[in-house]
C-alpha cells in the first residue's frame, strides 16, 4: 500500500506505507502530492511507517529493471531529501521500525526524529552492499551527525538500536511503539504556528550546500 495522508488538528500525518515503504517512482509521485498538500494546509509534519518498516529506501528492483533510469531517480529521490530538508513548518519523523539506507536518510532530513525503543535499527548499510554515497547523501548525512557519529555509520555498516542511535544523534528521542504517534505530536505541536516562509528561509540558509550538493 503506498503513502496516506490524514491530520491530528493542524499536523499533517504522512504514513508511509504498509510495507517496507521503498521509494518507487509511483511511491514518489504520492509523497511529492502529500507533500504540496501539506504544505496549502497543516502547520506541522509527522511522517511514520506501519509496523515493522519505516523506510528501506531505494527500490533496488526497480533500479536494477530500469538502470537507464537510475540519474534520473536518484535525482528525485535526493530532490525529496532537499525538500524535506528545508520544509516550511517543523517537521518529526516517527521512526517506527528499521530505517536503512535512504530510509535513513529521509528520517536524517527531518528536523527531529523519535524512534521506536524496543524494535527497529537505524542503519546506513552501504559499505555492505558495495554501493557509495552522492555527495548529496554525504552532505546530509555530514550535516545531521557528529563527524566521529558519521565516520562510524557510513563506514561500518552498524546497526543503531534505539539507545545507540539516541547516543549517537542519529534521533532525539525513544518511545513504545503505542506512543510514538502521541510523542511526536507532542514534541511537533509547541514548535508550530511560525511564519512558513521564515521557517524554510532559514532552513534554506543553514542547510544551503547540503541542498545544493543534493541539488
Amino acid at each position: 500500500m503506498t503513502a496516506t495522508l490524514r491530520y491530528e488538528g493542524g499536523i499533517a500525518v504522512l504514513t508511509l506505507g504498509t510495507d517496507e515503504n521503498r521509494f518507487s517512482p509511483d511511491w514518489l509521485d504520492t509523497v511529492a502530492a502529500h507533500l504540496d498538500a501539506v504544505e496549502r494546509a497543516a502547520v506541522g509534519l509527522i511522517t511514520i511507517g506501519t509496523g515493522k518498516f519505516y523506510s528501506n529506501g531505494l527500490d533496488l528492483e526497480w533500479l536494477l529493471a530500469n538502470g537507464e533510469h537510475a540519474q534520473e531517480y536518484l535525482a528525485r529521490v535526493q530532490e525529496l531529501f532537499a525538500r524535506i530538508l528545508t520544509f516550511p513548518m517543523p517537521t518529526v519523523a516517527a521512526v517506527n521500525g528499521h530505517s536503512f539506507g535512504a530510509g535513513a536518510m529521509l528520517g536524517l532530513a527531518h528536523d527531529y526524529r523519535l524512534m521506536r525503543a524496543d524494535r527497529g535499527y537505524y542503519c546506513f548499510p552501504e559499505v555492505d552492499i558495495d554501493i557509495t554515497f552522492t555527495p548529496g547523501m554525504a552532505a546530509l548525512i555530514q550535516a545531521k551527525l557528529t563527524p566521529q557519529a558519521a565516520l562510524t555509520a557510513m563506514t561500518t555498516g552498524h546497526r543503531f538500536g534505539a539507545g545507540d542511535a539516541l547516543a549517537a544523534g542519529l534521533v532525539d528521542g525513544t518511545a513504545a511503539e503505542p506512543e510514538l504517534l502521541t510523542a511526536a505530536l507532542a514534541r511537533l505541536a509547541p514548535l508550530t504556528g511560525k511564519n512558513p516562509a521564515t521557517v524554510a528561509g532559514i532552513k534554506a540558509a543553514m542547510f544551503g550546500s547540503v541542498t545544493a550538493a543534493l541539488r
